[in-house]
């Protein structure tokens, strides 16, 4: 589930009320933890944080992380602790043992075989379909991944340990361990020494010598973990060249320093270099005193680097309040003063502050021009696609267009359907001899165009309904004509763009937009036009389930604004638009 990057989409620190809630579910789904490990999981006291994520797959998966390691993670309401939890509590779970060489195979997102599975003379763990379980390896209890039982015990030894064994869910050296310290596991040794010498016996044949022949437990558990590092390490460098996108968002991209630092240690930075590059280059002595809201808007997103965005949510400060005072009171670099009531301005910037001055602009901050140049391209070159309604040839209307030589699946415009029935019509003489807006019925169109139950009944039709007939059993497909660019077809009725407004917490409302791509339009771009036209925090998540789908999200009920958009300044047509009718009535505030 977790062989690659996924998307955070919240990180919000837990409540007392959710925290108790949380000791009780585990203390439930895990009932072999004493009270001291349950209140050293879960302590009372120190900060943790649920983080919602969505999977590379679209599922979503809620975290809990403690010391910045994710110890437990809830799939689809059922708890899982994680590795790191695992290695801290290594009897919390029943567990199969593998060898070493078979976590390669884990880590990348493979299930574990039941012929992989080393039995010991104790017997296999007692499990039933569906109960979660861990998987150890070889000389070492301590566990290298989490999953589901895919059969009972009893199932494992009626098949002959073949099949499959454990759906993996999570597994050391992936993603999710990667959203931790990335320790490595600890050194637990295996109690019933007899047992694993016979499991080494019997796994000489199937397995590398070099596992085998290596006397001391520490160096064989070591060396496995080493080798795994580098072949994992040498993974992530081939999707660094296949899967550019996904390794922007994962934590694999900045290097080892960057890696060592949370995703809010990064904002936090990422705010305080471009609050320096805009005192230093954008604002002036005759433009204070400055709003801290346009200040931010104006100046502080657009020194922000290429590839990266800027919010303060995702900030140790979560206010920009809370942020510009602490670079008054720790960092003596500007003054803010609320000068009307709730709205703060900074009046004074000290612009010989030794940090100010030693601060260097970096290269690669140069979006402002780029996204200028971004809206100045969508604004006068984009042209909507032309979409033109198109009808399929399905194979109960085949022997229709025969004549036409049209095979099944031939696209066709309503107009070519039109003259293509006329003509087949007109070639066998179907035509009513006294009344000639009406048609004959013949046994080929009888069975394309009639049910069953009209067979005996219906002798004649009208050449309009003849035609409605005709295009309800054909198959829907579309085509989108872009400037400049060849005709694409594709199969059924085209995607509006659909705005929808959600509820976030108790009185918060954010507008969200799906499908944009279809329409040739760039979602960073809208959300940058948006964010400036609105001036509201506006983000882009992926879309759940589709690939290459971009959601934008602004705050507020901004379907409105969203609307003027795409049907003036897009030129989008207005059927092609979905949700309009949510944009707040006049007069009333919600």
């Amino acid at each position: 589930m977790f062989a690659k990057a996924f998307r955070v989409k919240s990180n919000t620190v837990i409540k007392g009320s959710d925290r108790r809630k949380l000791r009780t579910d585990i203390s439930a789904a895990f009932p072999s933890l004493s009270v001291q490990e349950l209140n050293e999981l879960i302590p009372n006291k120190e900060e943790l944080n649920i983080v919602k994520i969505y999977a590379h797959k679209g599922d979503s998966v809620t975290l809990y992380v403690l010391h910045k390691n994710p110890i437990f993670f809830q799939l689809e309401k059922q708890l899982f602790p994680t590795v790191y939890t695992l290695w801290r509590c290594p009897t919390m779970l029943p567990a199969f043992t593998t060898w070493p060489p078979v976590l390669q195979k884990l880590s990348g997102g493979a299930d574990l075989m039941l012929p992989g599975v080393v039995v010991s003379a104790s017997g296999l763990p007692e499990v039933h379909q569906g109960d979660c379980c861990a998987v150890t390896l070889v000389m070492n209890r301590a566990p290298v991944a989490v999953g589901t039982a895919a059969v009972s015990s009893a199932e494992m030894r009626k098949s002959g340990m073949k099949g499959k064994g454990v759906n993996i869910l999570h597994a050391y050296m992936d993603q999710l361990w990667a959203f931790g310290d990335k320790t490595h596991p600890p050194v637990i040794p295996v109690t019933n020494s007899p047992a694993q010498v016979e499991g080494e016996t019997e796994g000489e044949e199937c397995v590398e010598k070099e596992e085998v022949k290596d006397g001391s437990e520490s160096v064989a558990v070591e060396t496995s973990c080493q080798s795994m590092q580098e072949l994992r390490l040498d993974e992530h460098e081939v999707l660094k060249e296949e899967q550019p996108v996904d390794d922007k968002e994962g934590e694999d991209t900045d290097g080892e320093e960057h890696d060592s630092k949370s995703p809010q240690e990064q904002m936090d930075e990422l705010l305080l270099q471009c609050f320096l590059h805009a005192l230093k280059t954008k604002v002036k002595k005759s433009d204070l005193p400055l709003l801290t809201s346009t200040f931010l808007s104006k100046h502080m997103v657009s020194c922000c680097p290429r590839g990266k965005q800027l919010d303060i949510k995702k900030s140790s400060y979560k206010k920009l309040s809370k942020f510009l005072l602490c670079m008054q009171r720790d960092h003596s670099l500007v003054q803010v003063k609320e000068l009307s009531k709730g709205v703060e301005s900074i009046v004074e910037v000290y612009w010989r502050n030794p940090e100010l001055c030693s601060f260097s602009t970096p290269e690669d901050c140069g979006p402002e021009k780029e996204s200028v140049e971004g809206s100045g391209a969508c604004e006068v070159p984009y042209q909507p696609p032309e979409i033109t309604q198109l009808y399929g040839v399905t194979a109960r209307l085949e022997p229709l267009f025969q004549d036409a030589k049209k095979k099944k699946g031939t696209p066709l415009k309503a107009s070519e359907v039109r003259n293509i029935i006329t003509d087949y019509v007109k070639k066998n003489d179907l035509v009513h001899e006294t009344n000639k807006n009406y048609v004959n019925i013949n046994p080929a169109l009888c069975d394309c165009l009639l049910e069953k139950s009209e067979y005996h009944e219906v002798e004649t039709l009208k050449w309009d309904d003849l035609f409605s007939r005709t295009l309800i059993r054909m198959q829907a497909c579309h085509e989108v004509l872009f400037p400049g660019q060849p005709p694409v077809v594709k199969k059924g009725q085209m995607e509006p763009i659909d705005i929808t407004v959600a509820s976030r917490g108790s009185n918060k409302k954010v507008t969200v937009i799906k499908n944009l791509e279809a329409f040739g339009l760039d979602p960073a771009v809208v959300a940058d036009t948006l964010q400036r036209q609105v001036q509201a925090s506006c983000v882009l998540n992926e879309s759940p389930g589709a690939k290459n789908r971009v959601l934008v999200q602004i705050q507020g009920n901004q379907v409105q604004h969203v609307g003027k958009l795409l049907l003036d300044r897009y030129q989008i047509p207005r059927k092609y638009v979905q949700g309009l009718d949510k944009a707040p009535k006049p007069g009333k505030k919600k």
